[in-house]
C-alpha cells in the first residue's frame, strides 16, 4: 500500500478511535433548577390565579435539558433535571404567583396560568448558555375561555469556558434556572396581559424562593 494512503488511513483509524472512546465516556448528571427572584423584583397582584399542568413540546426526552460539548462539538456529557421539564415549568409559574400574592386555592381562582414548553435547554461549545421558551395561556376558570395566550423568552449566557477549569455543569443549571425564571417573569409582570385581565394591585410583597 502506498505509503500516503497508509497515512490518511491511520490518521482515519485514529480519528474514529478517539470519537468512540469521548462517546463511551459520556456521562450523566441530574439537576434540579431554582426561582429565586431577587428583592425589588417582584410586581404584586390580586390573588386570583392558580395553575394547571404545562405540556412539554420540546420533542426531546421529558428530563433532557442539555449537553456539554468539547470545542469540536463532540458531547461529554449529559444534563438531565431530576424532575419532568414540564412539571418544573409549572412549579416556577406556582413559585413566581406565590411570590406576588396572586396565587389563589384552585375553588377560588378566576383564572388559570397553563401552556406548553416550547424550549427549554442548557449548552456548553464554547460560551455556557441557557434558554428557555414558553407559550403561556390564561384561561377564565369559569368559562374555560383563553383570555390571555402570548410567547415568552428568556436566555442567558456566561463567559467563555475554561476546559479543565472543573465541571461547568452547575453553571449551566443556573443558567437554565435564570432563563426559566426571565421567562417566567416576562409572563407574569406583562403590563398587556395585567391590564387585559383587569387585576388589582396588592400592597404587600412576601416572596420565597422554590427548588423547582
Amino acid at each position: 500500500m502506498h505509503p500516503l494512503i497508509m497515512q490518511r488511513f491511520f490518521l482515519l483509524l485514529t480519528t474514529t478511535l478517539s470519537s468512540l472512546t469521548l462517546l463511551s465516556c459520556t456521562s450523566t448528571s441530574e439537576v434540579t433548577l431554582d426561582y429565586v427572584p431577587g428583592p425589588g423584583q417582584v410586581k404584586s397582584g390580586a390573588s386570583e390565579f392558580t395553575t394547571q399542568p404545562f405540556v412539554d413540546r420540546r420533542d426531546v426526552g421529558l428530563n433532557e435539558l442539555g449537553t456539554v460539548r468539547t470545542q469540536i462539538g463532540t458531547p461529554i456529557e449529559k444534563i438531565n433535571t431530576r424532575t419532568p421539564v414540564a412539571s418544573i415549568v409549572t412549579n416556577a409559574f406556582g413559585y413566581a404567583l406565590q411570590s406576588r400574592n396572586m396565587l389563589s386555592s384552585r375553588s377560588a381562582a378566576r383564572f388559570i396560568v397553563t401552556g406548553e414548553v416550547l424550549d427549554l435547554h442548557c449548552t456548553l461549545l464554547v460560551r455556557p448558555y441557557g434558554y428557555a421558551k414558553l407559550r403561556v395561556n390564561v384561561i377564565e376558570a369559569g368559562s374555560g375561555r383563553i383570555v390571555h395566550s402570548e410567547v415568552y423568552e428568556g436566555e442567558r449566557q456566561s463567559g467563555a469556558y475554561v476546559p479543565g477549569s472543573g465541571t461547568p455543569v452547575p453553571l449551566l443549571s443556573d443558567l437554565a434556572s435564570g432563563a426559566l425564571q426571565d421567562a417566567v417573569d416576562h409572563a407574569l409582570d406583562d403590563p398587556a396581559m395585567r391590564a387585559h385581565l383587569g387585576g388589582r394591585q396588592s400592597e404587600t410583597s412576601d416572596w420565597q424562593p422554590g427548588v423547582i
